[in-house]
């Protein structure tokens, strides 16, 4: 089965594409993963796509589409896939038809933008070891101290609420669109996401009849 997975940065998209390739042993494939591969291991489109990054400029949608349909022709997409933030624009949609590659199903994880903000803006990270608690899920046991190296925690820039705000506003503007571009050819679930991850993940797989 082809997937799309579609949703707010923080609504949890990445944790579910974590479980449906475990469950039906598919492939996540990320962009920024992809497009890392590429440059390292010198494929025509990585070598394309390395003059732009170089030069700190955005890697253009029909390198990222080329990229994408490299990753997408190799042996473990065989029985499916998971897109992960691709596409990301109408045109980025438009082009994945052009190509061929056939979709089964968008799945859309929708989760109210106060909740999403609360989620990431209670986030805290051990400016040390790197490890992560929640203001409200996970505590630490003594506040503003790592529980395993009692290093300081911090608020990361992301998860600033400003940051979170304007991420999702450009999510409403640019990506959003793709939820009725998907309904009109008939592929798109919505799944409301929620508060405990296996609840949403039954939802998932309902969805894709698992």
């Amino acid at each position: 089965m082809n997937i799309i997975l579609l949703g707010a940065p923080g609504a949890g998209k990445g944790t579910q594409a974590e479980k449906i390739c475990e469950y039906l042993g598919i492939p996540t494939i990320s962009t920024g993963n992809i497009i890392r591969a590429a440059l390292k291991s010198g494929t025509e489109m990585g070598l394309k796509a390395k003059a732009y990054t170089e030069s700190g400029a955005l890697v253009p949608d029909e390198i990222v589409i080329g990229i994408i349909k490299e990753r997408l022709a190799e042996d473990d997409c065989k029985r499916g896939f998971i897109l992960d933030g691709f596409p990301r624009t109408i045109p980025q949609a438009e082009a994945l038809d052009k190509m061929g590659v056939q979709i089964d199903k968008v799945i859309d994880i929708e989760v109210p933008d106060e909740k999403i903000i609360g989620r990431m803006s209670g986030r805290r990270v051990c400016g040390n070891c790197g490890a992560s608690y929640h203001l409200e899920y996970k505590r630490p046991k003594v506040d503003g101290l790592c529980d395993l190296c009692a290093g300081a925690l911090v608020q990361r820039k992301d998860d600033h609420p400003d940051t979170v705000k304007a991420r999702l506003e450009v999510y409403h503007k640019e990506t959003e669109p793709l939820k009725d571009f998907y309904s009109k050819q008939g592929k798109l679930a919505i799944v409301e996401g929620q508060e405990e991850v296996s609840e949403t993940t039954a939802l998932v797989f309902k969805e894709i009849g698992e």
